[in-house]
């Protein structure tokens, strides 16, 4: 299953001229994906247009959670060993600003976050892997996801349907785009990469009344605002230092007038951690405060944690073997460290039952003025970022192994 250094070097570059070679097909594919983009779970025509291109190429796939696509590439001995590659296929309820010919032709959703280039990525990566089958070993799974961007995660569903199962991958490569990263770079980071991600939803009743009586009701809008005070005591007098963690109430709903005091109020916020153990603690510490608060101040309360996106964990030896990959491909000065973000990714799914690696490529160019983050109705990206995204993604199918 070992192949030397120059066998390796060899692969490397016919992936590259691949790459190069089918650029500007997978600039269109881009294209396409982007003007019809789909939400959450209704990716119908975008999992209908990937099943058409695997079935052009030759690759047979199985559909898992309604829309996700899995294809399956056999080089040779097949059952030696096995590589999954992820892409996500949703798009976001946004507007898109951009005057460009591939502009959303869909009012109110927009591909903001760079999923049709990570789809137009993955199909150009399996087109270079099923015409070099017979130059590596083993076999790859080409994961095409749905629903990254929405609860509880589309990544949780294919493995439900039994994603990482038959045959089961040794390890599974993610990519992302990355705004704040120059077109040209890629950049890595080993061990924790990105936070979980929880939803919290608390509704407060009491007696409301006349704003002008304040000793006859139960002041919804005063509770609400002791326990956003006092939740920040998990972070701050509850967490390990060391250990980032974040927890924001993001929107207080209740009252409609002057002089009025609610019945009824509505809170709704985000808890992220980067330790699975310290996430299920503070839970319990959220749990504990609320309800002990709003009880103190004589409120009824109802709490619901939405439980979210795990931590996305790269695996160590995995991350060396990916960079040291990038690099020979791509030259060490086109590797970069990814920072430690506390956003979340439903990749950590994946990652918390295999082995798995989520990178960046870069896809800002400030010369020509792309420089919108993900989630802005603005977003766009350097499209020469997508030869390198075939390219890498290919190299990890073909190469990668622990």
């Amino acid at each position: 299953m070992d192949i030397s250094a120059q066998q390796e070097q060899a692969l490397l570059e016919k992936i590259k001229q691949k790459a190069a070679e089918y650029s500007a097909e997978y600039r269109a594919v881009r294209h396409h994906l982007h003007a019809n983009p789909e939400l959450s779970y209704q990716e119908f025509e975008t999992s209908a247009f990937v099943r058409e291109h695997l079935r052009k190429l030759g690759i047979p796939f199985t559909i898992l959670a309604t829309t996700g696509v899995v294809g399956l590439i056999e080089g040779r001995e097949p059952n030696s060993r096995c590589i999954a590659l992820r892409a996500d296929m949703d798009a976001l309820p946004i507007q898109e600003e951009n005057e460009v010919p591939y502009k959303s032709t869909r009012p109110g959703i927009m591909h903001a976050c760079g999923h049709d280039v990570h789809t137009s990525c993955l199909l150009g990566a399996a087109k270079i892997l099923q015409e070099l089958r017979t130059e590596w070993t083993g076999s790859i799974k080409l994961i095409f996801q749905p629903g990254e961007e929405k609860n509880p995660g589309g990544a949780s569903f294919m493995i439900r349907d039994g994603v990482l199962k038959n045959p089961v991958p040794a390890a599974i490569f993610g990519l992302h785009v990355h705004p704040q990263l120059a077109v040209g770079q890629v950049s890595f980071r080993a061990g924790k990469v990105m936070a979980s991600a929880d939803e919290i939803y608390i509704t407060l009743k009491g007696k409301g009344g006349h704003a002008a009586a304040p000793n006859l009701t139960t002041d919804t809008l005063l509770v609400a605002s002791h326990i956003v005070i006092a939740l920040q005591q998990v972070i701050s007098r509850n967490r390990n230092p060391q250990q980032p963690s974040v927890l924001s109430i993001t929107s207080i709903q209740g009252g409609h007038t002057t002089n009025v005091i609610p019945s009824e109020v509505k809170m709704m916020g985000t808890f992220r951690a980067m330790d699975e153990t310290w996430r299920f603690q503070a839970h319990e510490l959220i749990r504990n405060i609320v309800e002990g608060t709003a009880h103190a101040m004589g409120a009824e309360v109802q709490l619901h944690i939405d439980v979210g996106y795990p931590t996305v964990y790269n695996n160590e030896a995995l991350h060396e073997k990916a960079k040291t990959l990038a690099i020979a491909y791509m030259g060490p000065e086109k590797v970069e460290e990814t920072e430690l973000r506390m956003g979340a990714e439903d990749f950590g799914y994946y990652s918390q039952q295999i082995p798995g690696c989520f990178y960046r490529i870069g896809v800002m160019n400030k010369e020509r003025g792309i420089v919108s983050g993900v989630h802005t109705p603005t977003f766009d990206i350097d499209e020469s970022a997508i030869e390198n995204g075939i390219g890498m993604m290919a190299c990890f199918g073909a190469l990668a192994n622990l």
